[in-house]
């Protein structure tokens, strides 16, 4: 299982008001800060998402292929944080929609950095 998922950045603070407000509407809060990453959970020991400083001093940069999926509730959930997200500055990579016959309903952006994510339900 997951214990977290890291994405780089080469701006702490902003990248931390965009996800702050991302990840608040999933009911995640910070879980662990440093001076080089900050970490969100939604309760104690549940997988955490957490943005970083590259350790080796280069600059961050996206991972081709490298996707992070978040969990919504509903449509109703994933329309509005796509909404958000491109209203904080990401970028379309498929706006909110049924992907297949599975149910699976979903919406993809890159946030201030590049990464790209999607937030989804079933």
């Amino acid at each position: 299982m997951i214990g977290y998922t890291t994405v780089g950045t080469d701006n702490l603070a902003q990248s931390a008001k965009f996800y702050d407000l991302i990840l608040s509407n999933l009911g995640a809060n910070r879980a662990m800060q440093a001076d080089d990453f900050i970490a969100w959970a939604n309760a104690e020991n549940t997988p955490m998402f957490s943005i970083h400083i590259p350790a080796n001093g280069q600059a961050a940069t996206v991972g081709n292929g490298v996707m992070i999926a978040f969990l919504a509730e509903n449509k109703a959930q994933v329309d509005a944080i796509y909404g958000q997200a491109i209203a904080l500055g990401a970028s379309n990579e498929g706006k909110p929609g049924p992907r297949g016959d599975s149910g699976f309903y979903a919406a993809y952006f890159r946030d201030l950095d590049g990464n790209k994510l999607n937030i989804h339900c079933m």
